[in-house]
């Protein structure tokens, strides 16, 4: 498939702002599952554009204005081709303790994605599930997908319930939450078990970014407007394999990837400070159109 992404974010403030530096992580990837095509930021007021990837391959926009403004306005276009994609079988075929002997043997490589972060705290009850859903002699592949199940089937979808800064264990307690917290809770998880796993963020076609003719043809998938995160988890054979808890699929071509890391601090899609007031208002707003 092919979309163009519209991304529009707003940041009017309650006065005038004297500076502002921002970081940007817009920009769909290229990879196996999908290939960038073009892509456009246009700034209002207008900036010098500096760009570079980050630690963790994601493409970041820096740009600084330097003199008095009351609003920023980030336009950010882009046109991407997505595609299914499976790992190899033999990846999948591994128990989860042959996959765990082989992180063992590259540990350093995968350690942010297996070690705790900012976002991800270990503890006992996430330990229990570990021990519960993924057990030494299962399958692996069979086994990721009953952890993706049992989020979607244990979890209430319910914007509102929760916060950006919720804590996973909080999220464990009261059963509902957003993609945010269902793809943190799984890596919490996997981590747990010892199986490196990362967090992304990206686009989902949407129902009501579909044409009703079109809808009926695929399962419905949810998700926010704005932006959706699922996870990716490290196969032996060094295959990234997207899985999206909050709907219970593998990541497909109605997802389009943009950043990845250890938890959302690493892909917040943007970022920054200014001085001389506060902000009144952000506002962001996406457009999907499949081409």
């Amino acid at each position: 498939m092919r979309f163009r992404i519209s991304h529009h974010t707003t940041y009017r403030y309650a006065g005038a702002a004297s500076e502002s530096f921002m970081e940007a992580r817009l920009t769909p990837a290229t990879d196996l599952r999908q290939q960038l095509i073009t892509r456009s930021l246009v700034t209002t007021p207008e900036a010098n554009i500096h760009t570079y990837a980050d630690y963790f391959g994601n493409t970041v926009e820096t740009f600084s204005i330097v003199h008095r403004h009351r609003e920023l306005v980030l336009a950010s276009t882009s046109e991407v081709a997505t595609q299914a994609w499976e790992p190899p079988r033999s990846s999948l075929d591994f128990s989860v303790s042959e996959a765990r002997q082989i992180y063992r043997s590259d540990r350093l490589a995968l350690f942010e994605h297996l070690m705790p972060s900012a976002a991800i705290a270990m503890s006992a009850p996430i330990n229990q599930l570990a021990n519960r859903l993924l057990k030494p002699g299962d399958a692996l592949g069979p086994a990721l997908l009953r952890l993706n199940t049992w989020i979607k089937s244990e979890f209430k979808y319910l914007p509102g319930s929760t916060r950006i800064d919720t804590p996973v264990t909080t999220v464990l307690k009261q059963r509902s939450g957003v993609c945010q917290d269902f793809a943190q809770l799984m890596i919490a998880v996997l981590r747990s078990a010892e199986i490196p796993a990362r967090y992304v963020i990206g686009y989902i076609e949407t129902e009501t970014q579909r044409l009703a003719s079109e809808a009926a043809k695929a399962p419905k998938l949810i998700g926010a407007s704005e932006s959706h995160a699922w996870v990716e988890v490290y196969l032996p054979g060094g295959f990234w394999w997207a899985l999206d808890p909050t709907n219970d699929c593998t990541v497909g071509e109605r997802h389009v990837k943009v950043a990845a890391g250890r938890d959302y601090h690493d892909s917040t899609p943007t970022c920054g400070v200014f001085k001389g007031t506060h902000t009144q208002k952000l506002s962001v707003a996406v457009v999907m159109q499949r081409m």
